[in-house]
C-alpha cells in the first residue's frame, strides 16, 4: 500500500484537538506543528478523515519538504515530485503560496516557479506541450517558511466547515469545525443534555447531536480528491459505507436551544431540519431569563454575544450577567462560553475552573469552563 504523509490543518489553538481526534480514529503514528498535525496513512485515509475529522480545516498530502532560499533550489525541489503520479493529463492544477520569514517572499513568483516545475514533470509523462486543465481538480499549495518549502496537495477542497446542513447564517456565525471542538472541550456525552441559550444559527446544536449519533460530519458534501486516481471511487465508497454503519441514530439526545431573536431561530431550524433532527433538537423564541433547561447534571455550551460584533460592550456584560444567573439556578450543570471579554468571569459571578484562549475566526478569546458536579459513573478527564 501507498504510505502517505497527510496533515490534517487546525485553527490555533484546536491543534491538541485534532491531534486527539486522529487518534480516535487511529492514526497514532502523528505529530503536531503550528497550525497542523502530520500523521501517516494510506489513499482510504484520505476518504476516512475528510469524512470523520470535525474540527480540522482541510486535509493535505504532504508532497515535500526542502531547503529553498534561490528559485532554482525552489524549481528543482518541486520538479523532483512525482506528478504524475498523482495529477492526470487533464488536472487542474492551480498552484496557491504563502511566505514567512524566507528569502524567497514574492508569492506569485513562488507559485509561478512551481507551477512551471509541475508542468515540466508533467511534460515528461505525458509528451505533451500543453494541458488542458479541464479534469479534476488538484490545489498545489506551496508553504515557505524559514527557508524551507513545504509542497501539499489539497484533498479537501471548500473547508470541513462546509458540512452542508447550513445554508443560512445568522449575523455572527460560529464555524461548524468552532462549534465541534467547544463541544469536544466540554467532555459532553449524549447521556447528558445539553442546551445553548444564545443559539443562533443552531450550529452548536447540530454538532452535538452529530457527535452524539456518531456521524460522520463530511456524510453529505463532496470533496477534491473524489476522481483522483491515487482515491479511486471505490474507496470513498468504502468509507461512506464505514460511516453509515457507525451512525448510533437509537441514542436518545437531549439536546436544545433557546434565542431571542426569531429570525435566528427560524435559520436554526431550517439548519436542524437539513441535518435530520427536526425531531430530535427542540427550539425556542426565549430570552436567556426565561430559558429553562430541563433534566440534571447538563452542560450549557454557548456563543454569547460580542462587543465586537453584535451590539456593544454592554451587550456582551449583560449576557455574560445572565449566563451567571441561569448558572445559579442549575446547580448540577456545567458552564462553557466563549467570548472576548477580559471580564466575563466578573459578571458571570465567579471564576472559571479552566480557561483557553482560542480563535473565533480572528477575534481573540477565551474558552471559560465552569465545572458542575459530574453524575456518577462518569470521570472528569482533563486535557
Amino acid at each position: 500500500m501507498t504510505k502517505l504523509q497527510l496533515i490534517a490543518t487546525a485553527p490555533m489553538g484546536l491543534e491538541a484537538i485534532v491531534s486527539r481526534e486522529l487518534k480516535e480514529l487511529g492514526y497514532a503514528d502523528q505529530y503536531v506543528e503550528n497550525g497542523r498535525v502530520v500523521f501517516t496513512g494510506e489513499p482510504i485515509d484520505i476518504c476516512r478523515t475528510n469524512l470523520w475529522l470535525r474540527s480540522s480545516d482541510r486535509v493535505l498530502v504532504k508532497m515535500a519538504e526542502f531547503p529553498a532560499t534561490t528559485f532554482e533550489e525552489l524549481f528543482e525541489g518541486t520538479r523532483a515530485i512525482d506528478w504524475p503520479a498523482w495529477i492526470p493529463g487533464d488536472g487542474e492544477f492551480p498552484v496557491e503560496g504563502r511566505s514567512h520569514k524566507s528569502q524567497l517572499s514574492s508569492v506569485p513568483a513562488c507559485q509561478s516557479i512551481v507551477k512551471k516545475a509541475v508542468v515540466e514533470k508533467m511534460k515528461e509523462r505525458y509528451a505533451t506541450e500543453w494541458f488542458p486543465e479541464d479534469g479534476a481538480r488538484f490545489v498545489i499549495e506551496v508553504w515557505l517558511q524559514n527557508d524551507i518549502a513545504m509542497i501539499t496537495l489539497d484533498t479537501t477542497g471548500a473547508g470541513l466547515h462546509k458540512r452542508g446542513y447550513r445554508q443560512l447564517v445568522t449575523e455572527a456565525p460560529l464555524k461548524e469545525t468552532m462549534a465541534a471542538a467547544l463541544i469536544d472541550l466540554s467532555r459532553w456525552h449524549p447521556e447528558r443534555p445539553l442546551y445553548d441559550p444564545f443559539c443562533g444559527s443552531g450550529t452548536i446544536l447540530v454538532e452535538a447531536a452529530l457527535k452524539g449519533w456518531n456521524i460522520a460530519p463530511g456524510l453529505r458534501r463532496s470533496f477534491n480528491s473524489e476522481g483522483w486516481p491515487l482515491v479511486p471511487d471505490e474507496l470513498w465508497e468504502q468509507a461512506r459505507e464505514e460511516a453509515f454503519d457507525a451512525v448510533k441514530d437509537d441514542i436518545p439526545l437531549q439536546i436544545a436551544g433557546s434565542d431571542i431573536d426569531p429570525g435566528a431561530i427560524e435559520v436554526a431550524q431550517a439548519a436542524v431540519r437539513r441535518a435530520g433532527f427536526a425531531k430530535d433538537i427542540k427550539l425556542d423564541i426565549l430570552p436567556i431569563a426565561k430559558a429553562k433547561p430541563e433534566g440534571d447534571y447538563g452542560v450549557i455550551v454557548t456563543n454569547p454575544p460580542y462587543g465586537e460584533r453584535l451590539g456593544d460592550a454592554k451587550t456582551a456584560e449583560t449576557a455574560a450577567r445572565q449566563l451567571g444567573m441561569l448558572a445559579n439556578t442549575l446547580p448540577t450543570w456545567s458552564f462553557f462560553a466563549i467570548s472576548p471579554s477580559k471580564t466575563f468571569e466578573h459578571h458571570f459571578g465567579r471564576p472559571a475552573d479552566k480557561k483557553r484562549k482560542l480563535f473565533n475566526g480572528r477575534i481573540e478569546c477565551h474558552y471559560y469552563q465552569f465545572f458542575g458536579p459530574l453524575p456518577k459513573g462518569l470521570h472528569k478527564k482533563n486535557d
